[in-house]
């Protein structure tokens, strides 16, 4: 089954400044968003092999097409996320189909490795709500600076019976860190942790 793709949205945002200190080159961060038919919507169905390929599918597509929002080489990415919303007639656990077996494989590939997991997040919620996407370090989640989020709202999605599911890329850590711990040039990126 492939997705029923109703919109992408994609979104870019850039910080120059922080607590009045300018912030060269700016700090930037992408998320691509796609508002999908959830198939399984007001039914319960045991087995969601077919929500788990569509995840594979927008594993590739919205990592490209954030990738690209930045004007960047994947392999120049330095942190990801991705995140779900089902509308009222879905569950959680569709989200999760989507999000976790088979979605981050792709992913990695664009991006040219990925050896941490990718933080995520899934709720339900009504159009218009805003999807919180953790973000962290692709290679090293023990780096810090890179602990994050972002903020998305499409105002017309989820639908009751939709899917929003994003994924988000950076190609920096937070603007101005200084709470410690492995910095990214220490990253071995071996375990996926250091």
């Amino acid at each position: 089954m492939k997705a029923e793709i109703r919109k992408i949205v994609t979104f870019v945002e850039e910080t120059h400044r922080e607590m009045d200190r300018g912030i060269n080159p700016p700090t930037r961060r992408a998320a691509a968003v796609a508002i999908i038919a959830n198939p399984f919507a007001g039914k319960y169905v045991e087995d969601l092999t077919p929500l788990m390929d569509i995840g594979e599918e927008l594993g590739a597509l919205l990592a490209e097409k954030a990738v690209a929002a930045l004007g960047i080489e994947g392999s120049r990415a330095e942190s990801y996320g991705k995140a779900a919303a089902v509308g009222e007639n879905g569950e959680l656990e569709h989200a999760a189909a989507i999000l976790h077996p088979k979605l981050g494989t792709p992913v990695r590939k664009v991006l040219g490795k990925g050896a941490a997991l990718i933080p995520s997040s899934k709720k339900r919620g009504v159009p218009g709500v805003v999807l919180d996407i953790p973000l962290g370090h692709k290679d090293a989640a023990y780096v810090r600076s890179h602990f994050d989020g972002m903020e998305v709202r499409v105002n017309d999605a989820p639908r009751a019976n939709e899917i929003m599911v994003a994924v988000a890329v950076t190609d920096s850590g937070r603007p101005l860190p200084r709470v410690g711990g492995l910095t990214k040039d220490q990253i071995k990126g071996e375990d996926g942790l250091r």
